[in-house]
């Protein structure tokens, strides 16, 4: 059903499809079977929804990167954005364009989404996060809430990262202006788990199944399963795999 106060651009629309009351849906989206738009969804040209997704309303799909003059980095982007089947995005959620959210994954309330990043299957990103342009996130994995992922970064399958987790990218603190090469955040690989309120530094490499304790300052690579706590980070005990 689609409500005669949403305005509805596009033409390809699949079978019981829910769009509400003050809905935007641009020209050139395309909309799977089963989804369900709730009110204020404002959806832009470029977007692609598979079927069973939800929209939570107030969520801002297809945002164009814009710099404003102010960025060291200009933004590069492709105008698609991808929705995987069985999706929901929460209230006041903002995807940006070129993303691609993997099947079954919860995006959280107010959740920020930036340009080329991909988002894994069965994926939990929690309320608030945001994750910045070029970042790459596993299957499985799961973002609790505030968390902060910076640009140019990975994260692995399997992987937690506990609310108020912080990453950095930039050594030089901007000072430097901007370079693809020397600005890179951390690398979290498979099983991982990151504690609440961590500080991973740029370029580290936290190892397969390690943990970072509550707190901690990842400073320097995190060696495969092991145990690190403190500022700075440092090893408590090596752990079974």
């Amino acid at each position: 059903m689609i409500s005669p106060n949403a305005i509805v651009q596009t033409q390809t629309i699949g079978l019981n499809v829910d769009i509400a009351e003050f809905a935007i849906v641009r020209p050139d989206v395309r909309i799977g079977n089963n989804v369900v738009i709730h009110p204020y969804v404002v959806i832009e040209t470029g977007v692609e929804i598979d079927d069973g997704v939800e929209i939570f309303p107030g969520a801002y799909i297809g945002k164009e990167p814009k710099g404003a003059g102010a960025l060291a980095r200009k933004p590069v982007f492709e105008r698609h954005l991808f929705i995987g089947r069985n999706c929901s995005i929460g209230p006041h959620a903002v995807l940006y364009f070129d993303v691609i959210i993997g099947e079954s994954s919860l995006i959280g309330d107010g959740a920020s989404i930036r340009e080329q990043s991909r988002i894994g299957s069965r994926t939990v990103v929690g309320r608030y996060v945001t994750i910045n342009y070029n970042t790459q996130i596993g299957d499985e994995v799961k973002i609790m809430d505030h968390a902060w992922l910076a640009g140019n970064m990975t994260v692995g399958n399997k992987v937690f990262i506990s609310g108020g987790v912080l990453t950095a990218n930039d050594n030089a603190i901007g000072l430097q202006g901007y370079s693809a090469q020397a600005v890179i955040g951390p690398e979290i690989q498979d099983g991982a788990a990151i504690g609440v309120g961590a500080v991973l530094l740029p370029g580290v490499t936290v190892g397969r199944g390690a943990i970072v304790g509550a707190g901690a300052v990842v400073s320097r690579d995190i060696e495969p399963h092991t145990l690190v706590m403190g500022i700075p980070a440092r090893l408590v005990k090596k752990l079974g795999e």
